[in-house]
């Protein structure tokens, strides 16, 4: 159910994993998620060049629910934002793992990732 190339976070975000030290890493929130708050009407983002810490409050999802939180899942340099979501927020629920992702930052420490949950974790941590 959920792509198991991806690394998942408690917060119910997904980290495309970059593979290698320097690259930039994709962020974006789980099918899950997506669902939970409902149709997303307004993103904001934080912006390029933004230095990010673990677990801080980056941007909010506004949805006809709710306004939630996005959150950095590791510390880094933001150097890319999805501004196609600007003018189709609701890309987020409609493709929540393809165009519909956040922003991409370079994790202070690339290690890091390989502690996030795998897929199968991450879909037992929200008792599937």
């Amino acid at each position: 159910m959920y792509p198991e190339d991806l690394k998942y976070t408690s917060e119910h975000e997904w980290l495309r994993d970059p593979g290698t030290a320097g690259s930039s890493v994709r962020v974006g929130i789980t099918d899950y998620a997506q669902d939970q708050l409902g149709d997303i009407v307004y993103v904001s983002l934080p912006e390029v060049g933004a230095e990010i810490e673990s677990g801080a409050a980056v941007g909010e999802l506004e949805s006809t629910k709710s306004v939630s939180d996005v959150y950095a899942p590791l510390s880094g340099k933001v150097v890319a934002r999805n501004e196609t979501l600007d003018a189709s927020p609701e890309l987020v629920n409609s493709d929540p793992y393809g165009e519909g992702w956040l922003f991409e930052f370079e994790p202070a420490n690339p290690g890091e990732v390989d502690g996030l949950m795998d897929a199968s974790a991450y879909q037992g941590s929200i008792g599937s």
